[in-house]
């Protein structure tokens, strides 16, 4: 007889979990726009039963995909156990924009589908195919619980499902059977000798550090400099604005693109990264929708966090969220826009020189070592309360070549982020194939006007062009 299978989430992967409620939802998302081409059927839609079969192709990879959660009792550590009901239909859904099928519709029907919690009974995640799209094309909105992806991940998952190349095979899906799930004493047995062996192991850990003593040193100084610096961050906290209200299950969203090969151009005539250009369009945008809103610009400390990328180059395999982040104050009361990209470059240098995020990801490790579920529920409780940043602005890097799916081309990817409980706004950035998509996901009564929001979007980043070229 087989034994029970089950792997503990890690705990920033559990945070998720528990920051979760009846307004904040924690899926994360990604719109793909695609042209039609060979997946045209004979009655002119697009064919379905053909994407379908694709992505049961294609789950051997993603074990994730057909495991839903379990929760230990008396701790409610969450488990991750196979699904033994697993059922892709339920899953994979299809619908149509109606007529004119334009960028409102597709708007209005993402804002409904993000609107809508996932079910916990099963595996964490959706995919919607669109039809009805002008232009001959159609879209996947893709729908995950951040449980299961942060944007590393999301940018991962999308060159392995997707091709470089427009190979419109079908492989064999390999064949699959659901593991047995561990019953509710095992699993409270399993933690109970966690628990227990987990001072054994810090021990052993802090004696593999000491045979390297002037190693060990110097990495507890540059370690307690870089916690000392997080924890600054995170208990600076923000002015409040009009975007900390508590929000509901709605949602609105905004998307646009840019020119990478722009943008780039703008950060190195300025002295910067992508990133600093990202977030001075932010910075730009949001000075002037605050300044619409009455919000006292120059007593307004508008700050931003910013998740960075911690996976090794090897990859963490299991582990779905591995990110860090920056916390910084973004200078909305200035008005001249090179001088807010030099506020914003010289604030990035100075975090990523103090290694900041070092020592977020050491605070998150040391809550991983100890097994407590109740110490990470303890610290997103104090996270969703305490919140000290107004809005997330995340920034992945994607693929710079076309992907396709089974013939047809990728045109357009738009990653949408999750709210958090009292936080109305969200900002997902993600370059594919020489643009720069970004999306605003907005809770739907908290910001009415994320269309206006969008038009000040593209106003930042036109006074960073000229602040640019005039230099």
């Amino acid at each position: 007889m087989e034994s029970p299978v089950y792997e503990p989430l890690s705990a920033q992967d559990a945070s998720f979990v528990f920051f979760e409620h009846r307004a904040a939802h924690m899926h994360v998302a990604a719109l793909a726009i695609f042209e039609v081409g060979p997946l045209r059927s004979a009655s002119g839609a697009v064919d379905a039963a053909r994407l379908a079969r694709y992505g049961e192709s294609q789950l051997g990879q993603l074990p994730r995909y057909r495991q839903k959660l379990a929760f230990v009792p008396l701790s409610g550590r969450p488990v991750w156990v196979d699904d033994p009901h697993f059922d892709l239909d339920y899953h994979l859904r299809h619908t149509a924009l109606p007529p004119p099928g334009g960028a409102d519709e597709l708007k209005r029907l993402v804002g409904r589908v993000l609107s809508q919690p996932l079910d916990r009974d099963r595996p964490l995640w959706e995919m919607w195919l669109v039809e009805g799209l002008p232009g001959d094309r159609f879209a996947l909105l893709m729908k995950v619980h951040h449980s299961m992806m942060d944007g590393v991940a999301g940018a991962s998952l999308l060159t392995a499902l997707f091709r470089p190349d427009p190979d419109a095979s079908i492989p064999q899906a390999p064949a699959w059977r659901p593991r047995q799930a561990p019953s509710p004493l095992r699993l409270v047995l399993a933690e109970a000798v966690d628990r227990a062996s987990t001072p054994l192991a810090l021990t052993r850990a802090a004696a593999d550090a000491l045979h390297e003593p002037g190693l060990t040193l110097r990495r507890a100084r540059e370690r307690t400099a870089s916690v000392v610096e997080a924890l600054r961050g995170a208990l600076h906290l923000p002015s409040a604005t009009v975007l900390e209200r508590p929000i509901g299950p709605h949602r609105r969203v905004e998307w646009g693109a840019f020119d990478l090969a722009q943008i780039k151009a703008v950060g190195r005539q300025l002295g910067g990264t992508v990133n600093d250009v990202v977030l001075a369009i932010v910075a730009g945008a949001m000075r002037r929708f605050l300044e619409r809103r009455g919000e006292p610009l120059q007593r307004t400390d508008y700050r931003v966090v910013v998740p960075v990328n911690m996976r090794s180059p090897s990859g963490e395999p299991g582990v779905a969220n591995r990110d860090s982040a920056f916390f910084l104050s973004l200078p909305v009361a200035e008005s001249d826009a090179r001088a807010r990209f030099e506020a914003v470059r010289s604030e990035t240098a100075r975090l990523k020189s103090c290694h900041a995020a070092d020592g977020i990801d050491f605070l998150g490790q040391l809550v991983d070592r100890t097994g407590s579920t109740w110490l990470t529920g303890l610290f997103a409780s104090i996270a969703m309360r305490v919140q000290p940043y107004n809005q997330i602005v995340s920034n992945v890097p994607g693929p710079q070549f076309p992907l396709y799916v089974l013939g047809a081309r990728l045109l357009e990817l738009y990653p949408m982020p999750p709210l958090f409980e009292r936080q109305g706004l969200g900002t997902a950035v993600m370059s594919y194939d020489g643009r720069l998509f970004w999306c605003m996901l907005a809770d739907r009564d908290v910001v009415r006007d994320v269309g206006e929001l969008a038009q000040d979007v593209d106003a930042a980043f036109d006074e960073l062009r000229t602040a640019a070229g005039s230099r």
